[in-house]
């Protein structure tokens, strides 16, 4: 069939926010279909509230719209540009409630507006589970017995029918949020209530356990004919009962024989034509009983999945495109495979090689929660590799995690043989390490397996890989034997990990090697099996006789990517690591891309000329540059993964383009540093550096508490902590020692109540440039990420802002800058500008200033990084702001029980939303309901701070009595607030009887919470307020300056509409 010809505008759903469950991942699929619909000649509306990703950038659409993603802001949009469909497939679970709200709304008829690729029906079916299995019954396939609750009595009534354990699953949401596992009634009620509150439909499903059962998920295709293709089979390695985004999973799978295989496939494309899907993928997940081969369906989405964005990395086949394409029209048969240029998409993928993906968790950011894993997503991020066999790409994607210490010293810790037993029963983000250490003590496959449930295929394998690392230990690095240390690297043992076996170190373990003539070779993947070349250069490496680079003689740069997604490292690196690859490739450079994350828009093959998925490591990036001898590196955009290789490369003699080693290290490393702003003559806190306790508390005794610790080279705040005494000094110096690797940890005087700014600046080496000054709302002592900030800044006096500028470039200029560059100032209202960090690389606030000035910063820095001048490009003069612009921050508390939701210097936020409007008030209140919090515009406000916050509450208090809240507070804030004229309701303490505050939190009689931190430990009320609030959904705000701001957010909402405005009409307005 030919594409459709009766649509002219397509408005496409992004999915919002990086969140647990729903991440970067849908950037890549969002921008494949955004440029698949304008590559077919329709114009694209997008919709998207996330200012990091890619396909927010003006270029991808007709019309962007940086909006939150609620009905009331979308419904408007869709009468304003009036669409003739909506593809809502490629937004995740966000794009599929949007879509139903819309049509539950009425706005889908009233503008007559279609769902393309999934109708109302299909993704009803989809998407409650009471409909779908039901729809599964009528087609014959197996479901689990199962019943509905919309309340704690149902769910108790289905549990005395089912038994127990059971599995509790709230409907539409995304990751399992709300969800887990039952084993008896008390857990039950536990995890039913927040099921029911995290579902919007207010129901849940109970089902019965097949814990232990093999888990396999498929990813089809089906399109307009009804032609159905399979196009990747994905096995969870652990077995159901762990989540799939939080298991390691592999593709193909490997433990089903040929006719599991193909009965599975039917019964995917029976599923798929049961629930509608006209035209796109589903991602079906299946569980298997490895005793019986029983098989039961356990849940379809009817949409590009997180998995769909992993499928087409392991595949080569781009779901998300195939998709946008099939939506408006055409068939898989008319589709080419742009892979092999000679195939067409009906051609289901075929593998010679096995791909492992590995989570990446944050559990360190979270201490006070268990590390158990269920059926409720945790993990923040994900690395993928890429092998000839399991055991390699294993060991690829545990080098590609980037995990704190060795992995050696990962098994040390989890080997007791005491605990072994508990921790392999356990399932948790360690226990592959257990695994290990169990087999390495000699437990049989067969034990092993009845502890974990995970299949002894895989467990042979990894006991394979011990069995040649203790073989090696009995050697030395001149004896090892050439056919050991070629298995050894088949086996995917890097260099560094031989080394310490053979107990020598990394470098010389790999001049050994390839003095034996040991080289890895690069294979392509080619979506079919080698059954036809592939004319696309997608890469990885293995070891063989085979190489299949192909490299050129044409000037080339390659850019280190950012690694997997973390909390304090996410899509912002990747965004800019994306637009490097399009600038130098306009400057006539043959772009290389080297990457180990599956979600982002940096791994599609489209985005450079070679792209290499591969561990981001010493071993694996000096392989590949010896290969392609680039002519230059780019380490400074892809956040701290690629500078923290920079020494090394430099000291192999690779070419690191733009600011050199020596000046990343003069900015990094926190002692040197410190004496550049005493030469320099610029304002610093007053501060030391530690490396021993003894040292830290002459520091802290010396320029006095409260202190804050930090180490040097870390992201996202890690180990940052303020410290208000020397016990609390002596446990964060040890955690951030640790973190730091041998650097100096820096102790700084913490300047309290100071405003925190970030100034983002491009340098040539002799002129320096302002992009845009971000002021944090939040005041000091909370992480940048993790504050709400805006640009231009506001209430900030001019002068404080061009001094920043001042400094800013004096430090540029300082350093031997070439690139980006970002400072983060400190100014105590009335006091002196104070220096606190100057990071020589992009920034996470790059993409977001870059979208609010409308200037292409990146590709800026990377025309000075390839040797031209700020002077010759044209940008010579800090850019105008055309409009107010908020960023707020978006947490993943909701899924760590127990954390107490309060901020700090650490980071802990997973991603971002951008409000813009012509007022600071609009803007942020556009960007608090894009984070997904609520603005209650009447009600009562409970207000509860410490003493040393209560001269900052008074004007806050007055803003909102001025709104027209009632205020609520308990004694000692009460009475403060009383003495000052205010009218205040006096609530009771959890130790004064009862109804407390508490009890009124649960029956919804306070409707925003402000509670400020009480100085180094929390005091259990203040944590249990805030917990509450968090479990019964009530905004919570745990700064003055945070509050000051949601009242003038509640302001602008009580005074009008929220108007939507496009980028690009921003930008012929600026």
């Amino acid at each position: 069939m030919p594409k459709r010809t009766d649509l002219r505008s397509i408005l496409v759903l992004g999915s919002g926010p990086i969140v647990i469950g729903q991440a970067c991942e849908f950037d890549y699929s969002g921008t494949q279909a955004c440029r698949a619909l304008r590559q077919e000649g329709y114009r694209v509306v997008l919709v998207n509230s996330n200012p990091a990703t890619i396909m927010t950038d003006p270029e991808f659409a007709d019309a962007t719209y940086v909006e939150p993603l609620v009905p009331e802001v979308v419904a408007r949009i869709v009468e304003q540009e009036r669409p003739d469909a909506i593809l809502p497939t490629v937004g995740g679970q966000t794009g599929i409630n949007l879509a139903l709200a819309l049509h539950e709304r009425g706005v889908l008829d009233r503008c007559g507006v279609e769902l393309l690729g999934a109708g109302v029906e299909a993704l009803r079916v989809g998407e409650d589970r009471d409909l779908f299995k039901r729809a599964m019954e009528e087609i014959g396939l197996r479901v689990l017995r199962s019943g509905y609750a919309g309340s704690l009595a149902e769910a108790h009534e289905v549990a005395g029918e089912l038994g127990f354990p059971l599995i509790v699953r709230p409907s539409f949401t995304l990751g399992g949020e709300g969800g887990g596992v039952a084993y008896n009634r008390d857990e039950l009620e536990q995890i039913a209530l927040a099921a029911l509150a995290a579902s919007p439909a207010g129901r849940v499903l109970l089902e019965e356990s097949v814990l232990g059962w093999k888990e396999i998920e498929l990813e089809v295709m089906r399109d307009l004919a009804d032609n159905a293709i399979l196009v990747c089979t994905v096995e969870n390695v652990d077995a159901m009962g762990v989540h799939t985004g939080d298991s390691i999973t592999c593709a193909p799978q490997q433990t089903l024989s040929d006719p599991e295989c193909r009965a599975l496939r039917d019964d995917a494309f029976a599923v798929i034509r049961r629930v509608g899907i006209a035209a796109g993928g589903a991602n079906i997940q299946f569980a298997v009983d490895p005793r019986s081969g029983e098989r039961v369906v356990i849940e379809m989405n009817p949409r590009v999945s997180r998995s769909s964005a992993l499928a087409s990395k392991a595949t080569g086949f781009p779901i998300a495109r195939i998709a946008a394409r099939l939506a408006v029209g055409y068939t898989l048969d008319e589709l080419p495979n742009e892979v092999t240029g000679g195939t067409c998409a009906a051609f289901e993928p075929a593998l010679d090689y096995v791909v492992v993906k590995i989570p990446r968790w944050a559990f360190e950011k979270f201490p006070e929660t268990g590390t158990t894993l269920g059926t409720a997503m945790k993990s923040v991020g994900e690395v993928m590799a890429i092998g000839s066999s399991f055991r390699e790409a294993l060991r690829k994607g545990l080098a590609a995690l980037e995990l704190d210490g060795t992995l050696a010293a990962r098994e040390a810790r989890m080997s007791d043989p005491v605990r072994l037993r508990e921790r392999l029963a356990t399932p948790s983000w360690e226990r592959l390490f257990a695994v290990i250490a169990a087999l390495r003590q000699g437990w049989p496959v067969a034990e092993v397996a009845r502890a974990t449930a995970i299949d002894p295929w895989f467990l042979r394998e990894i006991r394979e890989v011990v069995r040649l690392e203790e073989e090696v230990r009995c050697w030395d690095v001149r004896t090892l034997p050439d056919g050991l240390l070629r298995a050894a690297k088949e086996a995917g043992l890097g260099d560094a990990r031989l080394g310490l076996l053979l107990g020598c170190g990394r470098d010389a373990v790999s001049a050994e090697r390839r003095r034996r003539g040991i080289h890895r070779v690069y294979k392509r993947v080619d979506t079919c099996a080698g059954e036809y070349p592939a004319a696309v250069p997608y890469l990885y490496s293995t070891w063989g006789a085979e190489d299949e680079v192909e490299a050129t003689g044409r000037r080339k740069v390659m850019i280190l990517g950012s690694g997997p997604n973390r909390i304090g490292q996410g899509i912002e690196f990747d965004y800019c690591c994306v637009h490097a690859a399009f600038a130098f490739s306009r400057l006539g450079f043959e772009t290389i891309l080297v990457n180990c994350n599956p979600e982002t828009v940096s791994t599609d093959y489209e985005t450079a000329d070679r792209l290499y998925f591969e561990p981001l490591t010493h071993e694996h990036v000096m392989a590949i540059c010896r290969r392609e001898r680039p002519e230059g590196v780019i380490v400074q955009l892809g956040g701290q993964t690629p500078l923290k290789l920079a020494k090394g490369l430099t000291a192999a003699g690779v070419p690191i383009w733009g600011t050199p080693w020596d000046a990343i290290d003069l900015a990094e490393d926190r002692r040197r540093f410190g004496r550049l702003l005493v030469e320099e003559g610029i304002r610093q806190p007053e501060h030391g550096t530690a490396t021993t306790r003894d040292e830290a508390l002459a520091v802290a005794r010396e320029i006095g508490f409260p202190v804050l610790v930090r180490p040097s080279y870390v992201l996202g705040g890690r180990a940052m902590a303020v410290c208000y005494d020397e016990a609390t000094l002596l446990r964060y110096v040890d955690q951030a020692a640790e973190v730091a690797g041998g650097h100096p940890v820096l102790l700084d005087r913490f300047l309290d109540d100071a405003t925190e700014f970030d100034v983002d600046l491009i340098a040539d080496g002799e002129r320096a440039v302002v992009c845009g000054i971000l002021q944090q709302i939040e005041k000091a002592g909370i992480h940048s990420g993790d504050s709400a900030a805006a640009l231009p800044p506001y209430r900030t006096p001019r002068e404080v802002q061009e001094e920043m500028g001042d400094v800013a470039r004096r430090l540029a200029l300082r350093l031997g800058v070439r690139g980006l560059m970002n400072v983060q100032f400190a100014w105590p209202e009335g006091g002196p500008l104070h220096v606190l960090e100057v990071n020589p690389r992009a920034s996470r606030t790059v993409p977001f200033i870059a979208k609010a000035v409308g200037l292409p910063l990146v590709d800026f820095a990377c025309q000075v990084m390839a040797g031209r001048t700020l002077a010759e490009i044209g940008f010579t003069a800090e850019p105008r702001v055309p409009a107010r612009f908020v960023k707020a921050p978006v947490f993943p508390f909701r899924r760590f029980p127990g954390v107490d939701p309060i901020l700090g210097p650490e980071m802990k936020s997973t991603g971002e939303v951008m409000g813009v409007a012509p007022d600071f008030g609009t803007a942020f209140a556009k960007a608090w309901l894009g984070a997904g919090n609520r603005l209650p515009l009447a009600g009562r406000v409970f207000v509860s701070v410490h003493d040393r916050d209560k001269p900052g509450l008074l004007p806050v208090a007055r803003q909102f009595a001025g709104l027209g809240f009632t205020l609520a507070a308990t004694g000692g804030t009460a009475e403060f607030l009383e003495e000052e004229g205010l009218p205040v309701e006096r609530v009771r303490k959890l130790h004064e009887g009862r109804p407390h505050v508490i009890d009124e939190l649960i029956n919804g009689d306070l409707h925003l919470v402000i509670n400020t931190a009480s100085g180094s430990v929390a005091h259990a009320d203040d944590v249990a307020i805030r917990q509450r609030a968090l479990q019964h959904g009530v905004p919570c705000i745990t700064t003055l300056s945070g509050a000051m701001a949601a009242a003038a957010a509640i302001a602008a909402l009580g005074a009008a509409q929220l108007e939507a405005v496009p980028l690009q009409r921003l930008g012929a307005q600026g």
